[in-house]
């Protein structure tokens, strides 16, 4: 049975974080269930790496800090190498995701397409399956890449501002919005790409609803650093963000932009 919805469009953060935690009830629906296992398991398997090396990485680092410090300023010691820890479980959390993305996406597109089918009962939605897996594979990696390319050219000139007097005040605000927004076009990439739609025609279309989607975006960057919430976020986000796509973006999308795949 479809859940076909419209619910009165909506341009505020608070909206869009809740299509996150919506996204964590959709994954229990029958007919969805069976797409959540894939991506869920990548996501354990890569989890369980990155873990790995964090703590493989803790006794060289420590024995490195303390050898370089005199042992008077063995506290220092201590305050770089707290510092040092909490760098790299950013990464390892930002890594992760990344990761799990980039090799959980084919199975990311047939989830979303059963969502979509769940959520709306219109002719044209796209069924799983529709494609072949390898040619689901082939499409998500040239998107992953475009994806990576539009985050490099961006996030580079943005990490200097950092290095600027006074304008480094705000960089931590701007590269939590960035982050924010990047996620944002990370999952709703999943349905919008399902429905036929290029990178710029996306990022055109998220930015008539930027506030919703950075809400979406801010919401799925602190789940990804909670440590077991995070093995579940991504297979959660894809989900959330096919609902606020056919809630939101959808009815915005002018007909010749939502050509069936």
């Amino acid at each position: 049975m479809s859940e076909t919805t419209r619910p009165h469009s909506s341009n505020t953060p608070p909206t869009g974080a809740g299509y996150l935690l919506r996204g964590f009830g959709l994954l229990l629906r029958p007919r969805v269930r069976r797409y959540v296992a894939a991506p869920l398991l990548a996501n354990v398997l890569i989890f369980g790496v990155l873990l790995y090396l964090l703590w493989s990485q803790l006794g060289p680092i420590r024995i490195y800090v303390e050898g370089w410090l005199p042992d008077w300023r063995g506290f220092l010691a201590c305050a770089f190498l707290s510092v040092l820890v909490l760098l790299y479980l950013l990464v390892l959390f930002f890594g992760f995701s990344t990761a799990g993305n980039l090799i959980a996406a084919p199975f990311n597109s047939l989830l979303s397409e059963a969502v979509e089918r769940r959520l709306d009962a219109r002719p044209g939605v796209p069924g799983a399956g529709a494609l072949s897996l390898l040619g689901e594979a082939a499409r998500d990696v040239r998107s992953e890449v475009r994806k990576a390319a539009y985050f490099l050219t961006r996030a580079l000139p943005l990490l200097l501002l950092f290095l600027v007097p006074g304008v480094n005040l705000a960089a931590p605000l701007l590269w939590l919005a960035f982050s924010a927004w990047m996620l944002a076009i990370e999952y709703a990439d999943y349905p919008m790409a399902n429905r036929g739609l290029r990178f710029a025609a996306q990022r055109q279309l998220l930015a008539r609803r930027r506030f919703l989607v950075l809400g979406f975006g801010a919401a799925t960057s602190l789940a990804l650093l909670v440590p077991g919430l995070n093995l579940a976020v991504i297979p959660a986000a894809v989900a959330g963000a096919t609902a606020l796509w056919v809630e939101q973006l959808a009815p915005l999308a002018e007909p010749g932009e939502t050509p069936n795949p």
